[in-house]
């Protein structure tokens, strides 16, 4: 036991407050390096042509309709609505079961939103995917980003990193008792967002040849 005890208070138990330093700093760096950038009224956001609207599943596991799904389309009609801006690239993960960037090009549609101001990303397999490709495939440099709060900082983050000017439209929040496991996990990305892009160098898994967005 003496000795199970030793290695602990030597190894392991340094290893574990450095990891909570490590998730605490990565965390308090991510928010207050983009919290300025991050709006909540469509009247005082700065109007930009492009906004990548963040993908989500449609139906969250149980079968029910997701709510982050919900307030991001939701979020952006009225930015659309209100003049802030023209075009959406909808950027999301893609299977055989399931295809979140099709299903918000349905949704915005049923709103009125036009065909033409639409353009569909399938290879946006996470954030860090989609923020990356909306520069090197998708040739934007200035960009409103619509997601939930709490997201918003790590896209910001990224796009920062990348040289994107980029500003936030948060959502309608979601109730904690449906987002708690979200929220969660979400510390934790955080922390893996600062590895890949310091440490790792990582690249999207998909990129392939530029495409031109028409913004009428």
């Amino acid at each position: 036991m003496r000795s199970i005890k030793k290695i602990f208070v030597k190894f392991l138990l340094p290893a574990i407050i450095i990891l909570l330093i490590f998730l605490f700093g990565s965390n308090l760096w991510v928010v207050e390096s983009t919290e300025d950038n991050i709006y909540f009224s469509p009247e005082k956001i700065p109007a930009n042509d492009v906004a990548l609207v963040l993908g989500t599943s449609k139906y969250s596991r149980s079968g029910r309709s997701n709510l982050f799904f919900k307030y991001r389309i939701e979020a952006a009609v009225k930015l659309y609505k209100a003049g802030k801006v023209k075009h959406f690239i909808l950027s999301g993960d893609s299977s055989a079961y399931y295809n979140e960037p099709k299903d918000m090009k349905k949704a915005l549609l049923a709103y009125g939103i036009p065909v033409s101001a639409i353009t569909l990303d399938k290879f946006g397999l996470r954030t860090f995917d989609s923020v990356v490709r909306s520069k090197k495939v998708f040739q934007q440099r200035r960009l409103t980003i619509i997601t939930q709060e709490f997201h918003s900082y790590r896209a910001l983050f990224i796009s920062r990193y990348y040289g994107i000017d980029a500003v936030a439209f948060t959502t309608e929040q979601v109730p904690k008792a449906f987002s708690l496991t979200t929220l969660t996990r979400e510390y934790f990305a955080r922390c893996k967002a600062i590895v890949d892009l310091y440490l790792l160098n990582k690249e999207p898994k998909f990129l392939g040849e530029e495409i031109d967005i028409n913004i009428e």
